[in-house]
This record gives structure tokens, C-alpha cells and sequence, in this order.
């Protein structure tokens, strides 16, 4: 069964840059379209960035120009590089496949963006 620890997230000011980890049990980034998802309070869990198996990159609206997902094949993990963050950008984030169906979720990274 696939295992997915995210870690990275912190509290942060405005303006300020995170870089989130994502390890995995098992070689599915070469396989799997992957992403990162958010989960703000009292909303519901979107997906912000997203990997393909061939490396095309694609983002929510919102994120596109400061954020960046990458992905290591040979660590097995998935980043997502934050820039330029914004208070909105808080949220739990997550990675898992980047499709209607999901492996187990982690536990989620808390990112927090205040001053």
C-alpha cells in the first residue's frame, strides 16, 4: 500500500517562501500523474499543482507565477516550491495522485502565511 508523508510547511510571512516535501513507499511518481493539494478551514480540498509522468506542469489560477511542482524519480518525492505567499495560501496541503481516485491521504503539512 502506497504511503504518502508530506513535510515542509511552517508558519511564514507574507511575501515570504516554503518549499514542501512529499515522500512515497514506492516508485509511483514515474507512473502517476501527481499533485498538490490544499485544504483551507471550512473549505473543501482543491488541487493546485500538478506533474505529469512525462514532467508537464500545470496550476490553479491562483497559484500560477509563484508556485512550482517538481518531482525527484530517483528519492521517490514530489515538491512543490511556494514563493511570493499570500495569507490565502493558508491551508493543510497534501500530495497524492492527481486523478478522481487517490492512494490513502498523508497526514498534510500545515502552511500558515501571517504577519
Amino acid at each position: 500500500q502506497v504511503r504518502l508523508v508530506e513535510s515542509g510547511g511552517g508558519l511564514v510571512q507574507p511575501g515570504g517562501s516554503l518549499r514542501l516535501s512529499c515522500a512515497a513507499s514506492g516508485t509511483i511518481f514515474s507512473i502517476s500523474a501527481m499533485g498538490w493539494y490544499r485544504q483551507a478551514p471550512g473549505k473543501e480540498r482543491e488541487l493546485v499543482a500538478r506533474i505529469t509522468p512525462a514532467g508537464s506542469t500545470s496550476y490553479v489560477d491562483s497559484v500560477k507565477g509563484r508556485f512550482t511542482i517538481s518531482r525527484g524519480n530517483a528519492d521517490n518525492r514530489l515538491y512543490l516550491q511556494m514563493n511570493s505567499l499570500k495569507p490565502e495560501d493558508t491551508a493543510v496541503y497534501y500530495c497524492n495522485r492527481a486523478a478522481d481516485t487517490w492512494y490513502p491521504w498523508g497526514q498534510g503539512t500545515q502552511v500558515t502565511v501571517s504577519s
